[in-house]
């Protein structure tokens, strides 16, 4: 007997087969590694102490150094906010601001007023924020200062047309004011970077206060990401200024070094390898989130195996996240084999991003030592090549030291094999950490 229904349509079926193939395409793209991944041939030519060091900085890999430059670190949220606040107030032409982390609370709504305030003024002032790292941000603050006149944009906001490139993000942190004072380090705009880093609801960060010509190339690297947002191009003497050196014929020498997905995600990479391969004595770095590549490890090994001292602090237990803690600790055998010191900072999280090399080059800014900064997110170093503000950021580096528990080999051989379970099934997503 014939059946007399109507045979069920496959319109839904293969309307949800294609959203669920599109989905997972789109997963794939944002799965990806980045661009090809640079297998590095970098054989060791010359010392940091060499100026053919020097050049190489500036001339292969980036803008070149410029003398003249007063850098100065701002050690936790009561060094660093007010005087990022005092300058934006005092702003009369211009502000560009671009940050990734942005949340609620009374930091950032302090930051809100005084842009706000500014715009009102009729200062030109432009917000960049990263759409997923301001997610937490109240809607009221964007509401606030949009009606002074502060232009705010997003970075990456989803749209059909750039749903492949959700997973770049800018982790720039860049504060220009009229084009002569900036701002960068590794803090971002909420609760946890505020006070002294006194307890785990408080951070330990440093940000750097620049004056001098390098901040027309921190300007300018604000500007590159504010163009690829806008399409807009913001020049003129409002943000770029004659900058005369603060020690004419003196200073420090100091060049912005920015990477991108969309420009050569591997230069920052190779700055980093150029300045392990070129270390004579000692490499310091103050890391939050150290995940090190293959071809990384291997040259912090040439390093310790031709006898430089390589000491390294991370987050102890205040991680402020798990996965990326135990895919850290994976890669710590061979190190701590070699001859590497490796410590867990106490009291707090530890958000610093500071390489120390010989006591001769500094790298601060945004940058983490993973695979997600070199080659995902959009980031942006100050180098700065100069012996006494080294010297004085090992100061620095060692008084952080003295709130570190060192890790023994013994001791990393030998923690629990849950420690060792959670390192491997961490290491499956080590290309997005």
């Amino acid at each position: 007997m014939r059946s007399s229904g109507r045979r069920p349509s496959l319109a839904p079926a293969v309307a949800l087969t294609a959203v669920a193939t599109g989905a997972l395409v789109l997963l794939a793209l944002n799965f990806t590694a980045g661009e090809k991944k640079v297998q590095q041939q970098l054989p060791r030519l010359y010392g940091t102490g060499n100026p053919q060091f020097e050049r190489a900085l500036g001339s292969l890999l980036g803008p070149g150094l410029l003398d003249g430059n007063e850098v100065v670190e701002l050690l936790n949220g009561d060094q660093i906010f007010p005087p990022m606040l005092a300058a934006i107030e005092g702003a009369q032409k211009s502000i560009t601001f671009e940050t990734y982390i942005y949340w609620s609370g009374d930091i950032g709504k302090r930051f809100a007023d005084a842009l706000s305030e500014r715009a009102r003024a009729g200062v030109a002032v432009h917000v960049l924020l990263d759409w997923a790292g301001s997610a937490r941000m109240e809607d009221s603050y964007l509401d606030e200062m949009r009606a002074a006149g502060v232009q705010i944009e997003k970075f990456h906001k989803p749209h059909w047309y750039n749903l492949a490139r959700m997973n770049n993000r800018t982790h720039r942190k860049l504060l220009v004011v009229d084009g002569q004072v900036a701002f960068t380090g590794g803090v971002g705009i909420a609760p946890q970077w505020t006070g002294n880093a006194q307890d785990p609801d408080h951070w330990r960060d440093t940000h750097y206060q620049v004056l001098g010509p390098v901040v027309a190339q921190m300007q300018a690297t604000f500007l590159d990401n504010w163009l690829k947002v806008t399409g807009k191009v913001l020049h003129g003497e409002a943000y770029f200024p004659p900058i005369a050196p603060v020690a004419p014929g003196g200073g420090q020498k100091a060049q912005m070094f920015s990477s991108s997905p969309s420009s050569g995600s591997e230069s920052m990479q190779l700055m980093y390898h150029l300045a392990i391969t070129a270390a004579e004595r000692g490499i310091d770095l103050s890391v939050a989130y150290f995940v090190p590549d293959e071809l990384t490890r291997k040259l912090l090994l040439d390093a310790l195996a031709r006898g430089v001292r390589v000491r390294l602090i991370t987050p102890g237990e205040h991680a402020d996240s798990g996965a990326v803690k135990a895919a850290s600790r994976a890669t710590w055998g061979p190190l701590l084999q070699a001859g590497a010191e490796i410590y867990e900072y106490q009291p707090t999280m530890y958000h610093c991003k500071v390489m120390i090399v010989d006591e001769l080059l500094v790298s601060v800014g945004s940058t983490n030592f993973d695979n997600r900064s070199f080659r995902l997110n959009d980031e942006a170093n100050l180098n700065v090549y100069d012996a006494a503000f080294a010297q004085r950021q090992t100061q620095v580096f060692e008084d952080d030291l003295r709130r570190s528990r060192r890790i023994t080999y013994e001791e990393w051989r030998d923690r629990p094999w849950s420690e060792k379970l959670a390192e491997r099934m961490a290491a499956l997503l080590r290309s997005q950490l």
